[in-house]
């Protein structure tokens, strides 16, 4: 009988070491807001000891992030980030789901609605009021995090670089495949660093096609306990991109780690389409790092203080570390600026920025003065989801630096070098 997900949980022997690696514990030093407290709440749950219905269960599960930065720390390689989907979707399936999650998933992820709401943000975006308008409350931050999604260049340069996107690679050996992934919120509010993708990975070799019939890739649904619907997203996604070998290149941190997990999302499936689908993804940074991790073609200089700020399902759930390195050190001049506690959650999580404001707040107030003391022009980042809220967090604080996604700024020196000409 298969358990679901919750067999990740039995590794755990309450060594401790997962407290200080935790956002929720180290903000309220509460051990039900742990991993090692969560995971005793999970297996009561599967026991049966607590029910689903119970309120100090959904009160602290609710509150986890779901980062996973207590996995890589772990010495007996719990896989908490299974257990806890694994407890989400019982809770969900008793309780259901809030009407504002519904109404997020609604509006982030239905073709159509979508297309409709990202289009209406993409003009406001463009008035200036969201930024003019950036601050702490649950409204304004809202805007703040719209206002990070806003192109770094004009929008008649935009189109001008997307035109570049579009024309064919020039090179003297045929380029490699690459299939791109496009998802909902990337492709609605970051369709730039899709543009941005493309023009850098043809400077390295590729030749990227584009997939009809993706869609979303199910990460929202999975970390709202909706797992019925991640799988159906996954499925549709999977028969898209089809059977081939080439590699789907991905510049979403969350859409590529449960990309990468296809495998055990779709288990129940009679063939393994799930599997050899998840061992073509790669994130934008691993193919451009090249298989030796030689590094992109380097590009011209750009004078810029950058902090890198790894999001949480790229460097703990995909354990993709080098490979954004190896493409800033392919810029020359620009300098990495050290901040403490850069691997720590930013808050954002999906939608808990949303369902959780107090809590996702408070785990993004440490990282933001740690960036106020740090001083960068630009904080690189290669989640949306961490874009808006490290942008918004920003925003509200009166801090000057913009968050950019890394491809963006690898294509900026490429473009300063005369790559595009």
């Amino acid at each position: 009988m298969t358990r679901g997900g919750f067999e990740g949980l039995d590794a755990c022997v309450h060594c401790g070491f997962c407290l200080q690696a935790c956002p929720t514990f180290l903000a309220t030093g509460d051990e039900s807001d742990s991993p090692r407290g969560r995971i005793e709440l999970m297996r009561a749950l599967e026991r049966g000891d607590l029910t689903a219905d119970d309120a100090a269960l959904s009160y602290h599960l609710d509150r986890c992030l779901g980062c996973r930065g207590c996995e890589p720390v772990c010495p007996s390689g719990v896989q908490y980030g299974h257990g806890l989907e694994a407890a989400r979707a019982r809770l969900t399936a008793v309780r259901g789901v809030s009407r504002l999650a519904r109404l997020a998933l609604w509006a982030l992820t239905t073709p159509g609605v979508s297309a409709a709401i990202y289009w209406f943000a993409r003009i406001f975006r463009s008035t200036g009021i969201p930024r003019r308008l950036a601050g702490w409350g649950r409204i304004r931050f809202a805007l703040g995090m719209l206002a990070a999604t806003k192109p770094a260049a004009s929008e008649a340069a935009a189109r001008k670089a997307a035109a570049i996107a579009r024309r064919p690679l020039a090179a003297p050996s045929p380029p490699l495949a690459a299939l791109l992934f496009r998802g909902c919120v990337m492709d609605g509010l970051f369709s730039h660093v899709h543009d941005a993708t493309v023009r850098t990975l043809n400077v390295n070799g590729y030749a990227v096609r584009e997939v009809a019939a993706q869609g979303c890739c199910g990460a929202l649904h999975a970390h709202a306990g909706l797992i019925d619907g991640a799988r159906e997203l996954a499925r549709k996604n999977v028969a898209a991109f089809g059977d081939g070998d080439e590699p789907i290149v991905v510049n979403s941190a969350g859409c590529g780690a449960i990309m990468k997990e296809y495998g055990r999302v779709l288990a129940e499936s009679d063939d393994d389409r799930g599997a050899r689908f998840a061992a073509r993804v790669r994130d934008v940074t691993e193919l451009l790092a090249g298989e030796a991790m030689k590094g992109p073609v380097p590009g011209a200089p750009l004078d810029l203080h950058v902090a890198y700020d790894p999001p949480c399902h790229l460097l703990h759930a995909q354990g993709v570390a080098v490979p954004p390195l190896k493409l800033f050190a392919a810029i020359p001049v620009l300098e990495l600026v050290e901040v403490p506690g850069a691997a720590e959650c930013c808050g954002s999580a999906g939608l808990f920025t949303l369902l959780e404001p107090e809590m996702s707040r408070a785990v993004l107030a440490a990282k933001i003065e740690r960036l106020r003391a740090a001083a960068p022009q630009v904080v690189a980042t290669g989640n949306p989801g961490c874009a808006m809220q490290i942008g918004a967090g920003l925003a509200a604080a009166g801090i000057a630096a913009h968050v950019r996604h890394p491809v963006e700024l690898l294509d900026d020196s490429y473009r300063t070098a005369g790559r595009y000409e």
